[in-house]
This record gives structure tokens, sequence and C-alpha cells, in this order.
């Protein structure tokens, strides 16, 4: 795919590896919408990158429902979705502070799973409703997992089974889409510096670094931004979860 002159969506957009990927598709000459909560967040990142920000919670179906119509009205219908909202509180599933929250696990399956396959099926109805490009393909939706949904560690119950989840549904969800041209792919990051990360003290950061086999240092964004911006353009990538994470197995804790 051409990313030039192509509506583009990424949720998440405000910040992290979901600014660096609206960075790199509205160099690249997308025209990018950024759903984020952080209102303030998403609209300096659009006003940065010439692209349009919207107040979205991907947990809640009239919200997205909300932000594909005002991405749509902006920009047009979208060819491409970057799937990179999420969160990732920890909590063993029994501690000394007792069981784990239900309310908190479903937070978390609601936010980075549902959200994400919301989404996907969004922008999926637009995309199916376009005429094809030359190449035939309509669309394709790019997913956020983690290295968590092989190696979750622990107190990532939640978080692990909600990237675990986007993992599965992947290869399911590009065969339900094949026939109409839209193709669906997952990027499974190890440890990335994200703005969280970020914020820990050097020592720590440098220490998650160090665990990392090679390069022994933090991912960029900007790598995880590089990988998407080239499953756009790559038609065959289609159906597979791709692990960017400097082989790194993570350990239990």
């Amino acid at each position: 795919m051409d990313i030039s002159g192509k509506a583009a969506i990424v949720t998440g957009g405000a910040s992290g590896l979901g600014a660096a990927t609206a960075t790199a598709l509205a160099e690249a000459g997308a025209k990018v919408a950024i759903f984020d909560l952080n209102t303030e967040a998403a609209e300096a990142m659009a006003e940065k990158i010439g692209g349009s920000a919207f107040t979205v919670n991907v947990a809640e179906d009239a919200s997205v429902e909300a932000g594909f119509e005002a991405a749509r009205a902006a920009h047009g219908p979208a060819r491409i979705l970057v799937n990179c909202a999420g969160i990732g509180p920890a909590a063993k599933t029994v501690s000394s502070r007792g069981m784990h929250p239900l309310d908190k696990f479903q937070q978390v399956l609601n936010i980075n799973l549902i959200g994400t396959f919301n989404c996907i099926r969004r922008a999926a109805d637009d995309m199916v409703k376009l005429d094809p490009m030359e190449s035939g393909e309509r669309g394709v939706c790019i997913n956020t997992a983690s290295v968590a949904a092989y190696d979750g560690q622990i107190g990532q119950a939640a978080y692990a089974a909600s990237k675990g989840g986007i993992v599965g549904m992947t290869l399911p969800i590009a065969r339900d889409l094949s026939n109409v041209g839209v193709r669906v792919m997952t990027i499974a990051p190890g440890i990335f510096g994200t703005p969280l990360l970020m914020s820990l003290p050097q020592d720590v950061q440098d220490s998650l670094g160090a665990s990392v086999p090679f390069p022994s240092r933090l991912g960029n964004p900007a790598e995880f931004a590089s990988l998407a911006k080239h499953i756009c353009e790559n038609q065959m990538l289609n159906g597979e979860v791709i692990r960017l994470d400097g082989a790194i197995r993570m350990a239990p804790k």
C-alpha cells in the first residue's frame, strides 16, 4: 500500500508507541486521526503532525462509534488502523491483599482485547465499502500485543490474557477479511522506552535494557513505528504476529 494520501486511525496515539506510529504515518503522507482519552496530549500531537485528534475511550462502543464518525468526516474512511491503546496494571491472582479484583481483570480485557476487536470491526466495516486499490487491497489493521502474551510475568495474568487474546484472534480475523482484501497483523513488542518506562530511575532502565540479548537496550518507539509502516507497505504480511523484542524471553519476575 502506498501510504501517501490514505486516511489512518491510531488508537492510543497521543504518546508512546502510538505517537511514534502516528508521526511515521503522517511523515509518509497519511491523513492521521488520533484516538486517545488524553485530549490535551492528543490535540498537541495532532497539531505537531498535521492530523486530527478525537477523545475516544476504546472500552466504550458508543465512544468508538463517535470517534470513527468524526474521523470519517475529517479524512474519509480509513484505509489504515493501528491499535495501540492499552493499559497494564499488575496484580497477583492471590496475594496478601486478597484476590485479584475481578473488575480490574475485566477492565484490562475490555480496553486491550475487546477495545482492539471493536476498532477492527468498525474499521473493516468501512474498508469493505471502499473500492479496492490496484493491488486488490482495501485496507490493513495492525494490532499491538506484547511478549507477555507468551512470557507473562508474575502479576500479569490480566495483561497477558488480553494480549494473548489479540495474538489468538489475528489469524482468524485475517481469514475472515481475506475475501475483501483487508489484511490483519499484530506486533508483539518487548521492553520499549514508553513514557511509563522512561519515568523509572535510570539504573532501573539500564537493568531492563541489559536483559535484552541484542541489542541490549530498551526498544525505541520509532522502531515499532517503522515496522508498522512497513506492514502497511508490504502486502504479503498478513495474519501473522511479529515479535519485536531483541530476542528477549521474560523471566517470571
